[in-house]
């Protein structure tokens, strides 16, 4: 695998976790928006938060992790 390759390769990656991230943010709000009892509007919010904290440390953790030497 050449260095183009495997950096085009860890880029996608970073950019699957970004939408993964807001993908389940985007989930989280409908469920918080069709919830009816307080339940499930806590694991909406839950689930918006996870995603959130998702979005902003996974994508870094990746890069620092794959930073060359």
């Amino acid at each position: 695998m050449t260095a183009d390759t495997q950096a085009r390769n860890r880029w996608f990656a970073i950019v699957a976790t970004r939408l993964a991230a807001v993908a389940g943010a985007v989930l989280g709000l409908i469920l918080i928006a069709r919830a009816t009892d307080w339940p499930d509007k806590a694991l909406g919010v839950a689930i918006v938060l996870a995603a959130l904290y998702m979005m902003a440390v996974v994508p870094r953790a990746l890069a620092h992790r794959w930073r060359s030497k």
